[in-house]
């Protein structure tokens, strides 16, 4: 059950440099886990607007968008890079409508199921869809951009893939879902409606929790746990009769606190967990990605990892959680070292909390859904 319908949800924008680069924040969620989602505009050198990774063409995401143009010039281009991410996918050809006289650029080996069907028929324009060419100089913003293609990762269902962007300009690196970094206090975007963030923040059903920011900060790192793990190891489910007998007797069983259903408990230690995943702020590559993705092509991985850590960044911005990330192509790079045999202790995450993604692994492997590891390199 998503938090926000799609015409409720709020957009905000953010100039990451001026008059250059711009950041657009929305959030999805599930159950109260709710992460950011964005999307970033860059302006053209020959003017225009290119568009990575669109989300959600609300009326006030478009507001923000054409205030933009107005000043800078129309969307020229919007890229869709990846093939995989359903919450990427999704508001492409609805943004893309609303901008006619922009070229779509898609990652390749684009897929849907059950039935893999042609891109008119998932939304996008046809005249005016292209596939990214394997070849960034052969791309029409090769002046100002280069790109890499990970993937495609084949998973048994459909290919994992995606697409980073450097703008030269401004030493920017775009990443869709590879690259991340959890903040210590909840993003702006995740504030407007604190909702989720009191709700985790509670320690038990019966609890009354205060909208103070000691709060919203445990909720959210809690929420982050969640989001990651599924099932961290700092928490402890409960039995399905007792989680129904103490919601029939919880202080509030509005829709808002999923009538009084609070199914879990958090262990004294959850924090170490938190802190572990967060590491000061650095790089990882989300844990379903190590798990059961990017393991299955190692190499492939690494040898794409140390092509885009041959441009000379000097910030990133992914499409979920912090950003900007102020860090260069050694801290990028560092992010695989799960795939590799002798990777530093302090750059892996704690096994402990895989133990839900290595349960779904094991299943996947024994239905033939998924091919095996290839193993470290």
């Amino acid at each position: 059950m998503p938090l926000y319908p799609y015409g409720k949800r709020r957009t905000l924008r953010t100039e990451i440099i001026k008059n250059t680069l711009w950041t657009f924040d929305q959030i999805q969620g599930i159950f109260y886990v709710v992460v950011p989602i964005r999307m970033t505009i860059v302006k053209l050198e020959t003017g225009g607007l290119l568009v990575y990774a669109p989300i959600a063409p609300t009326r006030e995401c478009l507001r923000l968008v054409n205030e933009i143009a107005a000043e800078h010039g129309a969307v020229k281009y919007i890229i869709l890079p990846t093939v995989s991410g359903i919450e990427h996918k999704v508001f492409v050809g609805p943004f893309a409508r609303r901008f006619p006289h922009a070229q779509v650029f898609v990652a390749p080996h684009q897929w849907s199921f059950p039935l893999n069907l042609p891109l008119s028929w998932l939304g996008l324009p046809a005249k005016r869809t292209q596939i990214l060419p394997s070849d960034s100089s052969q791309a029409p913003f090769a002046d100002e951009f280069d790109y890499a293609i990970l993937g495609p990762i084949h998973l048994g269902l459909g290919p994992f893939e995606e697409v980073v962007f450097f703008h030269r300009r401004s030493r920017t690196l775009l990443v869709t879902d590879t690259i991340l970094s959890v903040p210590i206090e909840p993003p702006a975007i995740v504030q407007i409606d604190p909702t989720a963030l009191l709700f985790h923040a509670k320690d038990h059903v019966f609890d009354t929790v205060e909208d103070t920011p000691d709060n919203r900060r445990k909720g959210w790192q809690r929420m982050a746990l969640f989001a990651f793990y599924f099932r961290p190891s700092a928490i402890q489910i409960t039995k399905i009769g007792q989680s129904v007998r103490e919601a029939l007797q919880a202080p509030d069983r509005s829709k808002s606190a999923y009538f009084g259903w609070f199914p879990f408990q958090w262990k004294p230690d959850w924090q170490q967990s938190f802190q572990a995943l967060q590491g000061n702020g650095r790089l990882f590559v989300a844990p379903i990605l190590q798990a059961l993705i990017l393991n299955r092509a190692s190499q492939a991985t690494i040898d794409w990892a140390n092509h885009v850590a041959s441009w000379n960044f000097q910030r990133i911005i992914p499409c979920h959680l912090d950003s900007p990330l102020e860090a260069d192509p050694q801290q990028f790079r560092q992010a695989f070292a799960f795939l590799e045999k002798d990777a530093p202790e302090e750059l892996l995450l704690p096994e402990v909390d895989f133990e839900l993604l290595r349960e779904v692994e094991a299943g996947l492997l024994r239905r033939g859904i998924t091919p095996p590891p290839e193993g470290k390199v």
